[in-house]
């Protein structure tokens, strides 16, 4: 074996090795929600359950806790669709006009380094006032403020890459602002955007703090409904594992879907002439 061939080999296991270290934890959330109690906590460990057990899945279904996954996909995906929209505008109107000067992208992304257990209070007194607390509307508008910073940041760095004669020659030729902004400026930054939202959603998937503060029992999420399952004397490991699970699977079709866009627009304006 030439020493080329053997170094490729080497290059192989290696990833083989990190793959399986990073993925391990994967599986064995996976198969914990699938064992009885008594294989959770057998020594040495169940690696493979006698007899696949759905049973800890149809009582999530039966006591209603499933739908939390839901209340967490519908406040994550309408938060990120209207922070997409609002950043998007925002950000061409930054990176094309020059508003607010040249600072104000910096002073946008500063907004968003504010750690939510500095403001959820405060936000919960608003909230009370509004009559907010546990609805959808309350969650997906703090969710689509909190994360436009992020948006704007990042789709105006991708904007400026766009060449402004392309929208220069769609004025020429009788485009709108907004059609050129619509019809040339998307389409020629649709990777970055996709890779922005697939971030934007995960960022609202994940949220705690907002979540724990201003909900209660109609609109709990995922990340609060998990923590239910902790108490002082045990933890309810199957319905963690579960439950867990479940939270996965919308992040994963997500990601899975959107890889390409994901890839491409992660490396968009990563090399410059």
């Amino acid at each position: 074996m030439s020493r080329a061939r053997r170094i490729m080999v080497l290059r192989y296991l290696g990833v083989a090795a990190a793959l399986l270290f990073f993925l391990f934890p994967i599986y064995w959330l996976i198969i914990i929600s699938f064992k009885t109690p008594e294989e959770i906590f057998a020594f040495p460990p169940t690696w493979w359950p006698e007899r696949l057990q759905f049973g800890n899945y149809r009582v999530l279904f039966k006591d209603g806790d499933a739908w939390t996954v839901w209340n967490s996909l519908v406040v994550a995906s309408v938060s990120t669709v209207a922070a997409m929209l609002l950043g998007s505008m925002a950000a061409y109107s930054i990176a094309r006009f020059r508003t607010g000067g040249d600072k104000f992208a910096m002073w946008i992304i500063s907004n968003r380094m504010i750690p939510p257990i500095a403001i959820v209070f405060p936000v919960f007194l608003l909230y009370v006032t509004l009559g907010w607390v546990d609805t959808f509307s309350g969650l997906i508008v703090l969710y689509t403020a909190f994360n436009l910073p992020y948006v704007i940041w990042m789709m105006r760095g991708y904007i400026q890459d766009v060449p402004i004669e392309l929208e220069e020659a769609a004025l020429i030729d009788g485009a709108s602002r907004w059609q050129v902004f619509s019809r040339i400026v998307l389409p020629v930054v649709r990777g970055g955007m996709f890779a922005t939202a697939v971030f934007t959603f995960v960022f609202a998937w994940n949220d705690f703090i907002f979540a724990l503060v201003l909900t209660r029992n109609a609109v709990t999420t995922f990340p609060v409904q998990v923590t239910h399952y902790f108490g002082g004397q045990s933890n309810f490991w199957a319905k963690i594992a579960a439950m867990s699970t479940l939270g996965t699977v919308p992040v994963f079709v997500a990601v899975a879907a959107l890889q390409r866009f994901l890839v491409r627009g992660i490396s968009m304006g990563a090399v410059k002439a």
